[in-house]
């Protein structure tokens, strides 16, 4: 499953250009990528939408699926 990390690496863009493209600022965004907060169902889905990667892909821990 890949990370919010490997996925903005993979685009070669800074967490700061990440965070303009999703409309949330460098911190929100930062603590999203290091796993200190989850974002809102909305920002998920532009995450979702922005790497056309499922949200339950990316968040798996934050749906609190079972393996």
């Amino acid at each position: 499953m890949p990370t919010l990390r490997e996925l903005r690496t993979g685009k070669k863009m800074t967490q700061m250009q990440m965070a303009e493209e999703l409309r949330v600022t460098g911190k929100t965004y930062g603590a999203w990528e290091r796993g200190y907060r989850t974002p809102r169902p909305s920002d998920m889905q532009k995450i979702e939408d922005y790497f056309k990667v499922p949200k339950e892909e990316i968040f798996f821990e934050a749906f609190d699926y079972e393996t």
